[in-house]
């Protein structure tokens, strides 16, 4: 083990956060922290809005489904995928602006979530906390209002940021082998292996809800799939620009 890898495997969601500020010359470098993650064919498509305004990040908790610690972290990222800024230099150069293409959503979009990660880490390793909010897509045409989004931007989630008031237990993953195929798909023993961690999930929740809830992996991703999800994305997005061609 080193360092990098022991602070990868310690990673928790922090929904209670200190008052304490973050430095700003620290919040600086873990932003280009978070710029030096890969970016494909070096479109660099994403964009970050900071939001500090007291009333606008209440209505952001409210749009993403009353979450208050988006109120309450020191920081309140929300991570935009980017097709504006390169589609200017299609105009800059005379060029026709083809991004509406799937292929080119996939990479903005892939961008945002790589740009997203590096800060995550980089935060993390000096004491930081964070929490993915991806029920700013609850909403996306309000929050895209509120932050004033131009066509070819979405919202693809927002970043909770700041000193960890709680010190939760790390959530348990799927097994490795269940997750790695050898040269082909197969599912050979992964029955086994998810009913094994099945129970290892339920007693983490028990644990967790303080003898509440046990619910396992299987039945929480039953429901999620066997469940409309945010129909409205599609429409939001082919009005933002995204077609996909």
């Amino acid at each position: 083990m080193n360092p990098v890898i022991d602070l990868l495997f310690s990673h928790r969601s922090i929904r209670r956060f200190t008052d304490q500020v973050i430095d700003e010359a620290l919040f600086q470098q873990i932003l280009r922290a978070g710029q030096a993650a890969a970016t494909s064919s070096f479109l660099q498509g994403a964009t970050i809005i900071r939001v500090c305004n007291v009333e606008s990040r209440s209505k952001l908790a409210a749009y993403a489904g009353n979450q208050v610690y988006v109120e309450k972290a020191a920081e309140f990222l929300v991570f935009c995928a980017d097709l504006k800024r390169p589609g200017n230099s299609c105009r800059e150069y005379g060029k026709p602006f083809a991004g509406d293409y799937t292929e080119h959503f996939i990479i903005a979009t892939v961008d945002v979530a790589l740009m997203a990660q590096n800060l995550v880490v980089a935060a993390e390793s000096v004491g930081l906390g964070i929490c993915y909010i991806g029920g700013i897509r609850n909403n996306p045409r309000e929050v895209s209002d509120l932050l004033e989004l131009p066509q070819g931007v979405y919202p693809v989630f927002g970043l909770c940021l700041g000193y960890p008031d709680q010190d939760p237990e790390t959530k348990p993953r799927l097994p490795l082998e269940v997750i790695l195929k050898e040269e082909v798909y197969n599912e050979e023993g992964d029955a086994q292996r998810i009913a094994a961690y099945d129970e290892e999930v339920r007693e983490y929740y028990r644990n967790r809800t303080g003898g509440g809830h046990g619910i396992s992996w299987s039945e929480q991703v039953a429901t999620l799939l066997s469940e409309k999800s945010r129909p409205h994305m599609r429409q939001f997005l082919a009005e933002q620009g995204f077609t996909m061609k």
